[in-house]
């Protein structure tokens, strides 16, 4: 799956065998749904772009803040024994569980994954 970038949003790029053409939706919009199409890339890339502008002009017009593609709020599950470990580690060096945590993740994504 690859993904097209557009003022901070992020959306998927799919196929349809049987429609025929790409298609795709903002990724993170957990209340509102921004979807697009196109025959080509550069067709899926404008209707993208396109669709972003008028939700965000929607909003202007209806005077709402546009929602954040994410929040920045994550539920994370862990064993108790994971969790344990952690917040030993994070008192122990004077921080909190959520700072170790967005460290560790920083650290593993500048070290590991390419995005």
């Amino acid at each position: 799956m690859g993904q097209l970038k557009y003022k901070g949003y992020i959306g998927s790029v799919e196929y349809s065998e049987e429609d025929n053409c790409l298609y795709g939706k903002v990724l993170g919009m957990n209340k509102d749904l921004i979807s697009y199409e196109g025959d080509t890339v550069d067709d899926l890339k404008k209707d993208f772009e396109g669709a972003i502008d008028d939700y965000l002009a929607s909003c202007k017009d209806r005077g709402v803040e546009p929602r954040k593609p994410f929040s920045g709020k994550l539920n994370l599950r862990m064993s108790s024994e994971l969790h344990s470990r952690v917040a030993a580690i994070a008192a122990n060096t004077g921080t909190t569980i959520n700072d170790f945590i967005n460290r560790a993740i920083t650290k593993e994504l500048e070290h590991g994954c390419a995005m």
